[in-house]
């Protein structure tokens, strides 16, 4: 029981990685939109690209489904809430399994 108990804490950390990666993402995005980083450093460019596929098949179900908020992309917060829910679930889950 111990292994999968290990094994929900690995996923519960490689899930609060996706959540700093989605942060990094959109932090990145505001500084573009703001023109403090520049899209033309084939660094920054290949950055954006490497984050927006990766990210793009788990935000865009979400952006299909909200409303339009002008400009806004809500989808980044609701996709970190998603994920914390899951976290507390599968801590819920090793708890119980280490209970046992």
């Amino acid at each position: 029981m111990n292994t999968l108990a290990g094994l929900v804490g690995f996923v519960v950390y490689l899930l609060q990685l996706l959540i700093w990666v989605i942060i990094a993402q959109a932090i990145l995005s505001w500084l573009v939109a703001f023109n403090v980083v520049n899209t033309r450093n084939r660094f920054v460019a290949g950055l954006l690209d490497f984050l927006d596929r990766f990210l793009s098949p788990m935000l865009r179900p979400i952006r299909s489904r909200l409303p339009d908020f002008g400009g806004i992309d809500f989808s980044p917060v609701i996709l970190i809430l998603g994920i914390i829910l899951l976290q507390r679930l599968m801590e819920g889950l090793a708890r119980d399994l280490l209970l046992t």
